[in-house]
């Protein structure tokens, strides 16, 4: 943990304004897609695409970043559009593109089930131009993983909890499955870090695949969606060294501090040690300190992987994989990191602190690693993994301050307080840190949102 003389501080908030802006993107869409003609038409699309004699159409589901619709036919299948929520989905046609090309990608070089890709389309191509879309095949299911971790009875409208009263059977069993799934993500390597896509995306016998865009990751949407960040200060291309991503994330760090009007400081003191943190992270990442293979290859990793996205049977187990957004080529060091899922709930919003979720967390950690190196050693011996794949050896912005103070900072700098790290940072730096703090206190006073 870090230094005693040095109080974690409270993490960032989401500015409730921006969220607000959020919900009334969504309201008026969501209104628009319970209209009876509407579903009349989005009805007639996936029949177009998925063919068959139609039985039902279900009413429309939402999920953290998506809509989706279930049509069900007489020969017993399914399919289902998806449409990306306004308001939730910040880059919607760039985030269904980038998906389906992983989506496409799984189906082919891994085992993994993901939905079969009927149709796909832009906003002008779109029904009712409710948006881009993607029209797939609807993998039949009794639950999803959360359902076997969580605590019994916990309604999905509260955050889940791992069980502490959960089997052994039954961790291990989700445990093994999720550890399979990691495992065929981060055995195909890139030679950059970004979104990936075929090297000659108009011919559909091409196999060669490449990074040819920007990472797109959760993170980058929820700044924009929450902090009011601007999007044109988040990386536009990919990179080809882990050092020029990590340095390009804490100068991101820094910005969504600058840019957040909203909920993002507490007190001047509050924001002097956020802005302290800020910058001794980036020069970290300016040092070269977080590097181990800086060259590559990367990694294929889904930044927001989780239970809730693996769908199963009665038994719990496995039957598809769902929402591959925020899928691209990383840093070994992304793949490398224990799951944030392991207990289910995110540090940032643990009800006891940090030190009881580390205490929750190192409990169950063991025992997913010792089925990830089971089941590394199973997949080599079938020739289906390279030693050199193994996960088992060797980030959200608003959580950044608590995950700094208590995991990063005194790693890298030993102990001290708050003045020995002022002294660490650049003249430049401290000379614009009062400037910074008086405009964050006026801002926090203003309390405004400026739309970008």
């Amino acid at each position: 943990m870090a230094s005693d003389l040095i109080k974690i501080p409270k993490c960032m908030d989401y500015d409730d304004l921006a969220w607000e802006r959020c919900e009334n993107l969504f309201e008026p869409w969501k209104n628009k897609i319970f209209d009876r003609e509407v579903l009349r038409e989005i009805g007639a699309t996936i029949d177009k695409y998925r063919g068959g004699v139609p039985d039902e159409l279900f009413a429309p589901k939402r999920g953290a970043f998506n809509t989706w619709i279930r049509m069900k036919f007489k020969d017993g299948g399914s399919a289902v559009i998806r449409f990306p929520c306004p308001g939730a989905s910040v880059f919607p046609e760039e985030k269904v593109k980038r998906e389906i090309a992983v989506m496409r990608f799984l189906e082919h070089f891994t085992n993994i089930r993901v939905p079969h890709i009927l149709h796909s389309g832009m906003t002008a191509e779109s029904p009712c131009g409710l948006g881009p879309f993607i029209i797939m095949e609807y993998i039949d299911h009794d639950y999803d993983f959360i359902d076997a971790l969580n605590i019994p009875g916990r309604s999905r409208q509260e955050r889940p909890i791992l069980n502490p009263d959960i089997s052994s059977e039954r961790l291990e069993l989700v445990y093994r499955q999720m550890a399979d799934i990691l495992l065929q993500l981060s055995s195909h390597c890139f030679s950059e870090i970004g979104c990936i896509s075929k090297a000659n995306e108009d011919d559909e016998f091409d196999d060669k695949w490449v990074v040819k865009h920007r990472p797109l990751t959760f993170d980058m949407n929820e700044l924009v969606q929450l902090g009011g960040f601007p999007a044109k200060l988040l990386p536009q291309h990919p990179f080809t060294t882990a050092s020029s991503y990590y340095e390009s994330l804490a100068e991101m760090h820094l910005a969504h501090l600058s840019s957040q009007r909203n909920d993002a400081i507490e007190s001047a003191e509050d924001c002097r040690q956020k802005y302290i943190a800020r910058c001794l992270f980036r020069k970290i990442t300016r040092e070269y300190q977080l590097c181990g293979d800086d060259s590559g290859p990367f990694k294929l990793f889904c930044d927001d992987f989780r239970p809730g996205n693996v769908l199963a049977n009665a038994e719990f187990q496995m039957t598809g994989a769902l929402d591959w957004e925020f899928t691209y080529a990383a840093p070994t060091g992304f793949a490398y990191s224990p799951p944030f899922w392991l207990i289910l709930e995110l540090p940032e919003h643990w009800a006891n602190g940090l030190d009881d979720w580390i205490q929750n967390y190192e409990k169950v950690l063991p025992v997913f690693l010792r089925i990830l190196r089971e089941r590394e050693q199973a997949a080599i011996d079938r020739h289906i993994l390279k030693d050199t794949d193994r996960l088992s050896e060797p980030r959200k912005s608003w959580a950044f301050d608590m995950i700094y103070w208590a995991k990063i900072d005194r790693r890298f700098f030993g102990d001290g307080n708050l003045e020995d790290r002022l002294q660490l940072l650049t003249q430049e730096e401290r000379d614009n840190m009062d400037a910074f703090i008086q405009r964050k206190l006026r801002e926090k006073k203003e309390r405004i949102y400026i739309g970008e």
